[in-house]
């Protein structure tokens, strides 16, 4: 049994059912999810705020930008409705794409986005590309190709729940369909279908930005989804290394 596999099969012998319960098996990786998730966009961000916020609600000592404190507190309150809408069983659809982004951004849209007529929770406006290939679909395409890739992910089995959720990022990102925060909000979806399929979340760590990035690559230029298929079982293993570890005592 390789490590991923242990990683799925000590998650799944937790039988979650509710927020309660998954926060339990989440405590201290929702710390980390949101600290490595934003480090990847913003090198300001330490685990250290991260974790402050996260356990008090505020930071002490702190000299940096208000966009980063923004940033981290946003992703404590888009963690909060992660657990609900697990609670609730929300299926992902429009309304949660949106509000997702929305907790994740409020407040940090810059000056010229808001020029621009851009606003958290709305689909972009303007041509936003981003990667290698700068891909990113037309601002007049986005409602219709979010609304294709909410279609295909009906009827998953769980199973089948790690290559729904690459294949979901991976054309999350091809999108690109918000002004901003992408990247973010593709992570965060693409864990809360992992969860409400019975499989452990991920956290894609920053310091294996490059090789994430060279996988959502792969998909971007010649539709090949293995690469970022063979690098969420790695980061699995990599997240859930120290539960594996006991288990095997």
């Amino acid at each position: 049994m390789t490590n991923y596999e242990k990683a799925v099969a000590i998650w799944q012998r937790r039988d979650i059912t509710n927020d309660a319960e998954l926060a339990e098996a989440l405590n201290g990786h929702s710390v980390a999810f949101a600290y490595h998730s934003g480090k990847i966009e913003n090198e300001r961000i330490t685990y250290h705020d991260t974790r402050e916020i996260f356990e008090h609600d505020g930071v002490t000592s702190y000299t940096g930008d208000l966009r980063t404190l923004f940033e981290i507190r946003n992703a404590k309150e888009a963690n909060e409705l992660f657990l609900v809408s697990f609670n609730e069983r929300r299926p992902i659809d429009d309304d949660l794409v949106k509000e997702f982004q929305y907790m994740l951004t409020q407040n940090t849209y810059d000056t010229r986005r808001y020029q621009l007529g851009e606003r958290p929770g709305e689909y972009k406006l303007h041509d936003y590309v981003t990667g290698k290939e700068e891909i990113g679909a037309a601002p007049e395409d986005v409602a219709e190709e979010i609304a294709e890739l909410l279609a295909e992910l009906q009827d998953i089995s769980n199973d089948k729940a790690l290559i729904a959720a690459a294949y979901f990022h991976a054309k999350f990102e091809n999108i690109h369909p918000f002004a901003d925060g992408n990247g973010r909000t593709g992570r965060l979806l693409m864990n809360y279908l992992l969860v409400l399929h019975n499989h452990p979340p991920i956290v894609i760590h920053e310091e294996d930005r490059r090789a994430y990035f060279e996988a959502l690559e792969s998909w971007d230029s010649v539709q090949d989804l293995e690469p970022l298929i063979a690098f969420l079982k790695e980061q699995t293993a990599k997240t859930w290394q120290k539960q594996i570890e006991r288990a095997c005592k």
